[in-house]
């Protein structure tokens, strides 16, 4: 696998990556400089410098995910990945420590004009009365968005004695009790505060949330802090409300466009700015990098990633558990596609013992990766499955029981075609995939990859060795055999894996066999 690194990242993170792949370093890149290049990677790596455009995604022949160091995706084209079946994965918890610490720096900062009394007494005055500030102590300080970095934020004003509101219409308000935080309506929020400190993505809908009308509604007294991302804030009418004193202050640390030398921000005296430092610290670069390169890897798995930002989410929690049981998923997809006949209509999912407790978004994503891969003339995977199905008019339903007779855990599929109902499912036993049933047969089928005969037949003597003469004249060694009937001397499932395939010729001298009902080759 090729790795293309676009903008700097730690080195932990490229070393990781240089263990498993090969990783080439190019930054500052020109758009069709990486236009032209890109179809030579699996991998595109960046952080918020490098724009990753539809044209650059439809350039990329051969890559499975884009990876952000970093929290905001708002320089990647999500729809053009997905419908490419590209993951897109970023790292919002790396640097939300280092993110939540530049936020409280930039508060106190403001609050005792720091940077400024820096500057004067370097350039030789010491005038300490121009410089009283406030404390922070007793103030409410108003957080837009209590996600991750907003909720520690949260925790660091709480701990310094400050009244902490937020406004963050998804979320809970139990959560936020827990965390000690008063939910409140934006309005209130404004007209509340002695500081806002924003910390929510960059979309359609947050793009300028803080403009001239909501900038009317705060005291005189308030100040602005944004460690967010660029944009969230109308900077024309912030720095005139600073300038015309309706605001107290500002500290802004991210851009509408970066880098610059030129933004109006910057020509405020009122205004601290520092160029986009949030999770500009050794710990959280480290990682962040560390963080990326372990989903890559995982994608190049055919695993889910862990902060994937189009394809369903594993709990942290639950990764043990789930993860793999997203290889069952898949290969139960990959064999019921093969043994099944006629017009796909319903694909009904059934989970059953401990993984029914959880959320199985990524497994039912999975099924369908694996169902669907070799019928689609797109790349199906996990990012784009679901999406695939919804266009082909599939039915799906899912269906848990907290209850499993013979498995701790067990998934089961069943396809509606105009041909009938076939039936797979499979499970974990001992760390491996394992196929243990398939239509109203109960067996067990290790699934170690390479090739499969599936075999319907009445049960009666000589009919194994029958089949053996076969592949021993075609020279093809059977590596391992299961054997499931429905009575003595009735209908019987074989299933013999191969260590070759069996040629077309091959499969008609089974099916030409007296009591050979099917013979089908299959790849797992």
């Amino acid at each position: 696998m090729k790795v293309l690194v676009a903008d700097p990242i730690a080195q932990e993170g490229i070393e990781a990556l240089s263990a498993q792949a090969t990783v080439d370093v190019r930054l500052r890149l020109k758009p069709e400089e990486l236009a032209a290049i890109i179809g030579e990677y699996d991998a595109l790596v960046v952080r918020s410098e490098t724009r990753v455009t539809a044209e650059i995604i439809e350039a990329g022949k051969k890559l499975q995910v884009i990876a952000r160091a970093g929290v905001g995706v708002d320089n990647i084209d999500i729809e053009a990945a997905t419908q490419r079946g590209i993951a897109v994965v970023n790292t919002p918890t790396g640097n939300t420590i280092s993110a939540a610490e530049h936020t409280i720096a930039l508060m106190l900062a403001l609050a005792r004009h720091i940077p400024w009394a820096h500057d004067q007494l370097k350039s030789g005055r010491w005038q300490r009365s121009n410089f009283i500030g406030a404390e922070v102590r007793n103030k409410a300080l108003g957080i837009i968005g209590l996600g991750n970095v907003g909720s520690e934020v949260a925790r660091r004003a709480i701990g310094l004695e400050m009244r902490a509101i937020a406004y963050d219409p998804f979320l809970s308000a139990d959560h936020a009790r827990k965390l000690g935080v008063q939910l409140v309506s934006l309005k209130e929020l404004l007209a509340e505060s002695d500081f806002i400190t924003l910390h929510l993505p960059l979309t359609a809908t947050t793009q300028g949330l803080i403009g001239d009308e909501e900038i009317a509604q705060v005291k005189p007294t308030v100040r602005f802090i944004n460690c967010a991302r660029g944009g969230l804030i109308d900077e024309e009418a912030l720095f005139q409300a600073v300038e015309e004193g309706r605001v107290a202050g500002a500290a802004i640390d991210v851009f509408s466009e970066e880098p610059t030398t030129t933004n109006i921000l910057l020509g405020s005296d009122k205004i601290i700015v520092t160029p986009h430092l949030a999770a500009s610290t050794a710990e959280a670069q480290a990682s962040i990098a560390k963080d990326i390169a372990e989903q890559i890897m995982a994608v190049f798995k055919g695993q889910p990633a862990r902060y994937a930002v189009n394809t369903p989410l594993i709990p942290p929690e639950t990764i043990p558990l789930l993860v793999p049981f997203v290889e069952v998923a898949m290969v139960v997809g990959r064999l019921i596609t093969q043994l099944a006949e006629g017009q796909m209509d319903t694909i009904h999912i059934k989970y059953e013992g401990e993984i029914a407790n959880h959320e199985t978004p990524a497994l039912k994503t999975a099924v369908l990766a694996g169902l669907l891969g070799g019928i689609s003339e797109e790349r199906v995977n996990l990012v784009n499955a679901n999406k695939i199905a919804a266009q082909r008019g599939l039915k799906i339903i899912e269906e848990k029981v907290v209850e499993c007779e013979n498995y701790a855990s067990l998934i089961t599929v069943e396809v509606a075609t105009s041909a009938g109902a076939t039936i797979v499912a499979g499970t974990v036993m001992r760390g491996q995939t394992h196929i243990v049933r398939v239509n109203e047969y109960w067996l067990d089928v290790a699934s170690t990859g390479g090739y499969f005969l599936f075999s319907d037949h009445r049960d009666r003597p000589g009919m194994i060795g029958t089949v053996g003469m076969v592949t021993g004249n075609a020279d093809i060694n059977i590596s391992s055999m299961q054997l499931s009937r429905l009575k003595p001397r009735g209908q019987a499932l074989m299933v013999l894996a191969l260590d070759e395939p069996l040629t077309e010729e091959q499969r008609q001298q089974i099916l030409a066999i007296p009591d050979i009902y099917t013979a089908k080759v299959v790849k797992l």
